[in-house]
């Protein structure tokens, strides 16, 4: 976590927002497995058991999914950053930046799917978990939202650039329906959890 930290306050440009948003997600899903794990076994939560179960697993190879992504956003900007140092007059530069671009905005977007995946774990979570970590669920939901809004911005700075508008536009309304749905669903948990908390 420090080397991450450090990394990512550096002048490099990459770990950038792209990784601190699946290290967010990521936080979220830990906090779910948490969750789960404090409601597994418990007599008052029997009739969710089998779904806790079934999350435990999820959760394990969901965080180790969004912990590669971290990376992954890191390996799809570097060809990015080699075609911004070419000149423009070098042959083919138009095509060799439109396909840097192209695979720069497709790293974040399967990030943000990895990412939106969870929305329905934590929705059940604020039903299922234990009552003694519900502000857990509702921490889970506000870390998801913000990784999301977050992620999605790393798609539009680079479909941005995209000559290409048609593909350009169709990823964009791809991500913005993810975060849009995504948001509101979060934003729901966290209310309602709130409201109960402050009640």
């Amino acid at each position: 976590m420090k080397d991450f930290l450090d990394a990512l306050s550096s002048k490099e440009p990459t770990p950038g927002g792209g990784g601190a948003s699946a290290l967010v997600a990521a936080v979220s899903c830990s906090l779910c497995s948490m969750v789960s794990n404090l409601t597994t076994g418990k007599k008052k939560y029997a009739q969710y058991q089998e779904k806790i179960d079934e999350y435990l697993v999820l959760l394990k190879e969901k965080n180790e999914l969004l912990q590669t992504d971290i990376e992954k956003d890191a390996k799809a900007f570097a060809p990015l950053a080699k075609a911004y140092s070419l000149d423009k007059s070098v042959e083919g530069y138009e095509e060799i930046m439109e396909k840097a671009l192209f695979d720069a905005a497709t790293a974040p977007k399967e990030i943000l799917e990895d990412i939106y995946s969870l929305v329905p774990v934590i929705e059940d979570l604020a039903v299922m978990g234990s009552r003694l970590a519900i502000s857990d669920v509702a921490v889970a939901a506000a870390c998801l939202e913000a990784a999301m809004k977050g992620c999605v911005l790393n798609v539009y700075i680079n479909t941005k650039s995209m000559k290409n508008r048609d593909t350009a536009q169709k990823m964009n309304e791809h991500v913005n329906k993810i975060v849009s749905d995504g948001s509101m669903r979060m934003q729901k948990v966290y209310a309602d959890i709130n409201g109960m908390l402050i009640g």
